[in-house]
Parts: C-alpha cells; sequence; structure tokens
C-alpha cells in the first residue's frame, strides 16, 4: 500500500501549548486509524494537521500529490439553505453545473438516508441528521481520506449506530464512480474517538496520544488484545478507564 502522509519528528504549537510533539508516522492507503487519547492529547490537532488546516512548527509532513480529502467535524457546519444545497454547494465549487451539482447532491443524500428531507433547511435538522448530511457532503465529493473529529460524540445511541454504519459502508465501498484518472486504492479513514467499542468495531489501528506524544501505535487487535501493560503502559491505563 502507497503511504499517503508521512510525518517526521513533527512538532505543532500553540503559542506556548505543545499541541504535538516529536510526531512520526506513516499513513498508508486504505487503512482505518483510531487516534485515542485523553482530552487535550493533541488527536484533533494531529487530524487538522493532516487534512492541512495547521502547519507544522517544526518537523516535516510529506502527502501523496492530488488526493481527494474531505473532514468532518464533531458539530458540522450547516448552511443556512436546505440539505440538497448544502451538499450541492461543495460539487459546485469543484466546477459541476449547478443542476449537475443538485442531482448529484440527491444521490448522495439517498446513500445516507436523507432523501425524504432534501428540501428542509439544514439548521433544523436534528444532531443525527446533520451528521449523515455532513457524510453526505464529503461522499458526495469522492475523497480518498475521509478525517472525522469524534464523528458521534453527541449523538444519540441509534444516531452513532447509523453514522458508524455509514462510516464503514462509505470505507469498504469507495471507488464507485471514481473518475480514471483519480487514485484507485481504498479510502482512507482516520478518525478520533472517546468510544472504545467504536474503535475496535471500526479501526484497522490505532494510535494513542498524551500529551501531544504518539505512545502507541498498534494494529487495533494487538492494541486491545496484547501486553499493553507491558509494553504501553500508559495506554493500558487509558483502554482500563484508569488516565482520563
Amino acid at each position: 500500500m502507497s503511504i499517503l502522509f508521512n510525518l517526521q519528528a513533527v512538532d505543532v504549537r500553540y503559542g506556548n501549548v505543545h499541541a504535538l510533539c516529536g510526531a512520526a508516522l506513516a499513513i498508508r492507503a486504505g487503512e482505518r486509524v483510531a487516534l485515542v487519547g485523553a482530552n487535550g492529547s493533541g488527536k484533533s490537532t494531529m487530524l487538522r494537521l493532516l487534512h492541512g488546516l495547521v502547519a507544522p512548527s517544526s518537523g516535516r509532513i510529506e502527502r501523496e500529490r492530488e488526493l481527494r480529502q474531505a473532514m468532518l467535524f464533531q458539530r458540522p457546519h450547516m448552511l443556512r439553505t436546505s440539505a440538497q444545497n448544502n451538499v450541492a454547494l461543495g460539487l459546485w465549487l469543484r466546477g459541476l453545473r449547478w443542476r449537475e451539482a443538485r442531482g448529484q447532491a440527491l444521490q448522495a443524500l439517498l446513500r445516507v438516508g436523507l432523501a425524504d428531507i432534501a428540501a428542509r433547511n439544514a439548521k433544523t435538522l436534528s444532531g443525527g441528521q446533520q451528521q449523515r448530511l455532513a457524510l453526505a457532503r464529503a461522499w458526495a465529493l469522492k475523497p480518498d481520506v475521509l478525517l472525522l473529529d469524534e464523528p458521534t460524540a453527541s449523538l444519540d445511541p441509534h444516531a452513532k449506530r447509523e453514522v458508524e454504519a455509514l462510516v464503514a459502508d462509505f470505507a469498504a465501498s469507495h471507488g464507485e464512480g471514481h473518475d480514471a484518472k483519480g487514485p484507485q486504492h481504498a479510502m482512507t479513514v482516520i478518525f478520533s474517538s472517546h468510544n472504545l467499542g467504536q474503535v475496535k468495531r471500526l479501526a484497522s489501528r490505532v494510535i494513542y496520544l498524551e500529551h501531544g506524544r504518539v505512545l502507541a501505535d498498534l494494529p487495533v487487535h494487538e492494541f486491545f488484545n496484547g501486553p499493553l501493560q507491558q509494553t504501553h503502559p500508559a495506554a493500558h491505563l487509558f483502554v482500563k478507564g484508569e488516565l482520563v
């Protein structure tokens, strides 16, 4: 699998705050990477760094060229217009004619089960519906990399299951509708979560962060079933719920 992101001794500082410290890792195409750790451990900063929203204060990050990326935040911003227009705008900005953009937007809403509320103002939707709408906006752009910052943290259990199922389905079915010039590898999903059950269900790899440092980077089965207590004691305490 090709390497999409390669971080080499990356620091990110916000004034006196050291949000990432000496981060070194590589993320390959098709991986499903979970970022875990306590609040303030650097998860959101890592996602923003990978998406290009923040730059390293020192160190280096290399990206594969011409990646299509989309990022979802814990509370997605909704434009004060219809759900269909919220999706169509991104496609229009990519160069589609408005009529074609609205047509593809409706297909994206159908994919996430929101076609019946296409004409409703997005601001009036429930939290779960808004997160599904944000996923529709991302899916419509056919990203190679999908980044999600605590995508289900504020949702009820039913809405969490719906969003999880959509993320898993998007990753599994990536490639549908890609043009011949686009990358052909599977979708890469990188997400932060405090829900360890969700991490088990969605991730193939787990990265544990503490105070901006990467302290564990393991396959998901090894993270939850390996000898963490001996090899990565801080991560072990976090998994046991003894480090918050």
